[in-house]
């Protein structure tokens, strides 16, 4: 029975690696995937999932108003199943077509992103997503000043961390870092 997935986890803690890595297995078994990723992520080139160490596939780019239910179903040969990255950027309506493809088209969903903002709060994908998700798991990594589990991201600007401001800012390691709570609220950058 197909279900609707969503794992989530800080910055740098391998969403992107881990996405490819399914796409891999399924594809060595013979079962096509389908990669999608947000039209917003730009970092690498939009269109498509980069890991850090290097590693990139070409992903179909979803944009707020993008139907993926109806571009889904007039796929010839349908997927096996659907791999989303970057999945907070995502609407509620893409988050609840994702429910739909699963729903209707019986094809299973594995969205990767991050859950919560630089300020503490829900992206918009991310809140849809634990709304509707049948299987939520998280993906751990370190804090970067400790050895308790990273749960947050620190925006920082010229060695400060910054706690207002616009909710979307694409960057990695030079804008974000992970952090366990008390280093949130108690930074250690120099």
């Amino acid at each position: 029975m197909a279900q609707l997935y969503y794992r989530y986890g800080t910055m740098n803690s391998g969403k992107s690696i881990e996405i490819l890595k399914v796409a891999y297995n399924y594809e060595e078994q013979g079962k096509p995937v389908l990669l999608m990723t947000s039209a917003l992520d730009n970092r690498d080139e939009v269109g498509y999932i980069s890991s850090r160490i290097g590693m990139r596939r070409e992903a179909y780019p979803i944009a707020d108003d993008t139907d993926i239910l109806g571009y889904i179903a007039s796929l010839a040969d349908k997927p096996y199943c659907v791999l989303v990255d970057e999945a907070q950027f995502l609407t509620r309506a893409n988050v609840y077509d994702l429910a739909r493809v699963v729903d209707e088209l019986g094809i299973p969903v594995m969205a990767f992103g991050l859950k919560n903002d630089f300020r503490n709060e829900l992206f918009e994908g991310s809140k849809y997503l634990l709304l509707l998700a049948d299987k939520i798991d998280e993906i751990k990594t370190i804090c970067q000043y400790c050895a308790k589990k990273a749960t947050m991201v620190l925006r920082i600007k010229d060695g400060k961390p910054v706690y207002d401001g616009e909710q979307i800012q694409i960057g990695g390691h030079e804008s974000y870092i992970s952090v366990c709570r008390n280093h949130y609220f108690n930074p250690e950058i120099n």
